[in-house]
């Protein structure tokens, strides 16, 4: 979760519904935060835009069949080899500002590739290419198996390659929307420059624009990085399960990248072993991220933020003073607020995907969604992970240095849900120098009988010692059925 403090969506802030962009097939980017999605090369044809199914992808390939032929040609691998040195500039990739995408927190810069990383996929992609594979999806490919190299490195690879597309893109549908723009000249680091009228966002600093992106080549993660769908592709096929060894098949069983060694080492084999992973992510599911069905909760809470404020207000009681004891008073009203919504006005139905909780963050999220409004009538800072120093806790509500109150926000199913308590919000506790803060437990099934014990037992434990034992709540997020159906 970043550490989104006033999050503003592209549809607020140039008064745009948010349906429009809905049924034009673009994202609705939050301005001042990034949104966790990415760009995926492999969805580029499948798009239902023709900017990105064919302009797009051409460029995708071409880029790649060139790298490819230098790679070929190189006899020495530094630059004072003329081919060499040409794929190098090929496979630098600076930061694009203005898709709003990725992991940043309270910006909306991305780090794009540097000389090191552009080193590194060079040496592999020279050790693949001299293989006999000339498929220029093995440039994706390398996720699997490099450090370094996940979801946004493929996006920012790929946001390069495209960007002439995606200005194509934006021309066609920024005047359908009606927002403003104006000209932008862009100047990448690499030499490259464009010119395009854009909307500006007025949250960046500096001059920067908004890029809207087709919200359907965006994933949640790219197929090259997505483990989960990799290894069901795999285990689907015979021919597939037999050109791999027993080492490989028990790491596509388990579905973990903890071995990416052994990976690599299967994968650099021989060209048959590389271009089995090859087929392997190929026959993986190639959908785009569900944004209406949310699954991880990556958007939907930012609309949430914006309908509690007006369609649930909620009136606190001022506290005399924002001292410490004032700070509590306002978080245990937002609390009840919360579990209000959760249990009494079936915002339930937000804890969950086709009948099963989303994760965790998503609940986190849901939360920071309900107490924004709030805090900010009251002049309060709300956090989401705050740093600590001892890690970052879920949130943080402040009023200067002494009124401090740190929350966690779990789900039932957490495994680590018991040890929590004390190994995670008692040190953030002391860390943060405050002695207040509340374990909020959100029930939507798993063995909560025997962990509300456990808890209870160490929060009496620690009663008795005469501790500061945190308090801890619960509320019910288990799904209700409709009034009609009671």
């Amino acid at each position: 979760m970043a550490k989104i403090r006033n999050p503003a969506r592209f549809s607020e802030l140039f008064k745009v519904d948010a349906s429009s962009l809905e049924r034009a097939g673009v994202l609705n980017p939050t301005l001042n935060a990034d949104t966790r999605l990415f760009i995926d090369p492999l969805l580029l044809e499948g798009s239902s835009h023709s900017e990105m199914s064919k302009v797009a992808r051409h460029a995708y390939l071409k880029h790649f069949t060139n790298a490819i032929a230098l790679l070929r040609a190189a006899k020495v691998k530094d630059d004072t080899d003329t081919y060499w040195r040409n794929v190098r500039r090929l496979l630098s990739f600076p930061e694009i500002k203005g898709t709003c995408l990725g992991y940043g927190a309270e910006s909306i810069s991305g780090s794009g590739s540097g000389d090191a990383m552009t080193g590194q996929v060079l040496e592999t992609a020279k050790a693949i290419v001299d293989l006999g594979v000339q498929d220029p999806d093995l440039f994706v490919a390398m996720a699997l198996f490099e450090d370094n190299f996940g979801p946004d490195r493929i996006s920012d690879m790929t946001t390069n390659i495209i960007f002439e597309a995606l200005l194509a893109f934006n021309a066609r549908v920024l005047p359908g929307l009606g927002v403003p723009t104006e000209q932008f000249n862009i100047r990448l680091k690499n030499g490259k420059s464009y010119q395009a009228m854009l909307p500006r966002n007025s949250y960046a600093k500096g001059n920067v624009p908004v890029i809207l992106v087709p919200s359907d080549i965006l994933r949640d993660l790219p197929i090259a990085t997505d483990w989960q769908d990799v290894s069901d592709a795999a285990s689907k096929s015979a021919e597939i399960r037999s050109r791999v060894n027993d080492q490989i098949a028990q790491l596509w069983r388990s579905k973990t990248l903890k071995d990416k060694e052994a990976i690599r080492e299967w994968a650099l084999e021989d060209r048959e072993a590389f271009e089995t992973l090859l087929q392997m992510i190929h026959g993986a599911d190639r959908s785009a991220y569900d944004l209406k069905g949310d699954p991880r909760g990556e958007v939907f809470w930012r609309q949430l933020l914006v309908d509690l404020a007006q369609k649930q207000p909620l009136e606190i009681k001022h506290p005399a003073q924002l001292d410490l004891a004032g700070v509590v008073a306002v978080v245990e009203q937002i609390v009840e607020q919360f579990r209000f919504l959760i249990e009494d006005r079936r915002y339930s139905e937000e804890l969950y995907y086709n009948g099963e909780p989303r994760p965790e963050k998503s609940a986190q999220m849901i939360f920071f969604a309900a107490a924004h409004s709030y805090c900010k009538a009251n002049n309060l800072d709300i956090t989401p992970e705050a740093e600590t120093g001892t890690g970052p806790v879920d949130f943080k509500v402040a009023s200067g240095y002494h009124g401090r109150v740190l929350l966690e926000i779990k789900l039932s199913t957490n495994n680590k849900l018991v040890r929590g308590y004390t190994r995670q919000l008692e040190a953030y506790k002391t860390a943060e120098e405050t002695s207040e803060g509340y374990y909020v437990v959100i029930n939507v099934g798993g063995a909560i009988v025997k962990k509300k014990k456990a808890l209870a037992k160490l929060r009496n434990d620690a009663i008795a010692r005469k501790e500061k034992a945190s308090p801890i709540i619960y509320i019910d997020g288990l799904r209700r059925p409709s009034a009609s159906k009671r």
